[in-house]
This record gives structure tokens, C-alpha cells and sequence, in this order.
């Protein structure tokens, strides 16, 4: 098979279902920028190196697919995408991800600046592309159903990803530098 089509020549993409929209459509935006966290945590999982925090970031990055593709479908045809879709249990998880990283670290009692160790920065940039991600997310939804468990998915993943960097920071010997309010 071809990588290239020429379909998309015109400035449209389709769903799947058959629908072709413009490249620029909210829903093509929000699954765009669910595609850009995915390469996110691929670098930040290169960064990791191997171990449970690739393996974690694997599994999260397998979410992204299937919420990409939910994302990628003419609204009422999910099912015929033949997969178990991204649902609150998934969330879920996150949290308990969560729990078990926030264990190790001291409590915050500031703001932090993003960045640290390389590791701990591109988690922060990837928390950065879920933000965003989750917001095109709500601005697809004003015009097309979108499920909340896609949006409280995401909303749990900018946090881990926020308590990750500061787990990476914490393991490579490197102190979170706290915002310092100008006066």
C-alpha cells in the first residue's frame, strides 16, 4: 500500500464512516493535536529509556490512538471501529499512576517552572499538547458529540504528566525550580 493518496490534495480528509472534511475542521484539529501528544510521549519515552515509565507511556500512547480514532470517525459510527474505546476506567488508572508517582515527592507548596532534567522537560511540553489537545476536544464538541469520558481521559493524563516530570526531576537529582513572584 501507498503512503500517499492524493485524496487529501484538496485541502479535505476523510473519517471514517466516509464523511471528507476540511483539514482545518474542529474535529481534525483535536485529533491532530491528540497525534502531537502521542509523538510527545514517544520522545519522552526515547528519553526514558526502557523500564516501567516507557512501558506506562506505551500504554498511554495506545489510549491516544484509540481516542485519535474515535476522534477520526463520523460522529454515531464509533462502533464500527471494532475496538474497546477509552472509557472511565482508563481515567481511572491514571489516577492510580498518579498516586503512586505523587508518593515519592514532597508536597508543593509553589508553582514550578517547567523543566529540569530532559526527561522532566519534554514531560512538561507533553503536558503542555494535552492541555491543548483537551481544549480542541471541547471546541469539536460544540458541534458533534463528543464523549466525556474522552475529555476526563485527558484531563487526568495533563496531570500525571505534570506529576511524572516532577517524578523524572526527583530521580535524576534535580530540584524543581519554584516561580518566583516578582515584587
Amino acid at each position: 500500500m501507498k503512503i500517499y493518496t492524493r485524496t487529501g490534495d484538496s485541502g479535505t480528509t476523510g473519517l471514517f464512516g466516509g464523511a471528507r472534511v476540511d483539514k482545518d475542521a474542529e474535529r481534525v484539529e483535536a485529533y491532530g493535536s491528540v497525534d502531537e501528544l502521542n509523538a510527545c510521549l514517544g520522545v519522552a519515552s526515547a528519553l526514558a529509556g526502557p523500564g516501567e515509565l516507557a512501558r506506562s507511556l506505551e500504554g498511554i500512547q495506545s489510549d491516544l490512538f484509540t481516542l485519535g480514532a474515535e476522534l477520526g470517525c463520523v460522529p454515531g459510527r464509533e462502533d464500527k471501529l471494532g475496538m474497546r474505546l477509552v472509557g472511565a476506567e482508563d481515567a481511572t488508572r491514571l489516577e492510580g499512576l498518579i498516586d503512586a508517582a505523587e508518593s515519592q515527592l514532597e508536597p508543593l507548596k509553589n508553582f514550578i517552572l517547567p523543566g529540569g532534567s530532559p526527561l522532566a522537560a519534554s514531560l512538561h511540553v507533553a503536558r503542555t499538547v494535552c492541555r491543548r489537545a483537551e481544549r480542541r476536544i471541547i471546541t469539536a464538541r460544540r458541534s458533534a458529540p463528543v464523549r466525556d469520558e474522552i475529555v476526563h481521559y485527558l484531563n487526568r493524563l495533563s496531570d500525571l504528566l505534570f506529576v511524572l516530570a516532577r517524578e523524572a526531576n526527583h530521580h535524576a537529582g534535580v530540584r524543581d525550580t519554584p516561580w518566583a513572584v516578582r515584587q
